[in-house]
């Protein structure tokens, strides 16, 4: 017979219990409620300890769980993703060690959530002909190839094109990624850069910002389609938790000791 643990989603600061239905992770339409010590809760629902699947769908029902509960509360530290405690004594025994951290960083994030911008390229021609335009060397090397009549040292050549090619797109995107967030450095209190995907996208970037702003955000994100309309389309998202600026590992109780 399967036991059941504490599936974590986030920590709250709250007085009362919260009951948010049965939208639990895995599928089985468990409760998600709470578990608290002295105004301290952690949002939890039924897991079985000793299977838990890594797929899209147990990855949306976290973030789900936790945007519910951004709706009641204006300040929730996410847990990382398939976080699962033994008991409910471990999750009371855990905030209990952790108190004065977890209600220091629930001030410090009070009112905070987190938007995400991405940036893509139109025409990735108009790219490679800008990148060959400011690197005189892949300029050289392209001059080359076209005198090169030895086929090995041809394509040694063109494989030296194409790394040189790879480099200076990363570094371009890094630039153009830096360059549209000083569209954005009055609104927000941090960002961070995360992996692109692809050629197209040069930007995939979590801002940091008070939460209710996202008018002020439409109307950037307006302006900055009209003034890159012709190179670039951006898409944002938002409020999302803040998973970028923060990384909360709860460990089994042993593990803590």
């Amino acid at each position: 017979m399967q036991r059941d643990g504490k599936y974590i989603y986030c920590i709250i600061a709250s007085d009362y219990d919260i009951n948010l239905g049965p939208i639990g992770i895995g599928g089985r339409g468990d409760l998600v409620s709470t578990i608290g010590f002295e105004g301290l809760c952690m949002v939890v629902s039924d897991h079985p300890l000793s299977r838990f699947v890594v797929n899209p769908e147990n990855m949306l029902a976290h973030q789900k769980v936790i945007e519910e509960v951004m709706r009641e509360f204006r300040s929730v530290l996410p847990i990382r993703f398939g976080t699962i405690a033994a008991t409910p004594d471990e999750i009371r025994n855990l905030l209990n060690r952790r108190y004065s951290e977890f209600m220091e960083l629930l001030k410090q994030f009070e009112n905070k959530v987190e938007f995400n911008v991405r940036g893509t390229w139109k025409n990735m021609g108009m790219i490679y002909k800008e990148i060959d335009k400011e690197h005189v060397e892949l300029q050289e090397i392209r001059a080359e190839i076209e005198k090169q009549h030895d086929k090995e040292e041809r394509n040694m050549k063109i494989a030296e094109a194409g790394e040189l090619i790879e480099h200076a797109l990363v570094k371009k995107k890094a630039e153009e990624a830096e360059k549209i967030i000083e569209t954005f450095r009055k609104s927000v209190f941090e960002y961070k850069h995360n992996k692109t995907n692809g050629d197209t996208m040069f930007m995939n970037t979590a801002l940091l910002v008070n939460s209710g702003r996202e008018i002020e955000f439409d109307n950037i994100m307006i302006d900055l389609g009209a003034r890159y309309q012709d190179r670039s389309d951006f898409i944002y998202t938002a409020p999302l938790p803040i998973f970028n600026f923060i990384d909360l590992k709860i460990f089994p109780e042993k593990w803590e000791l």
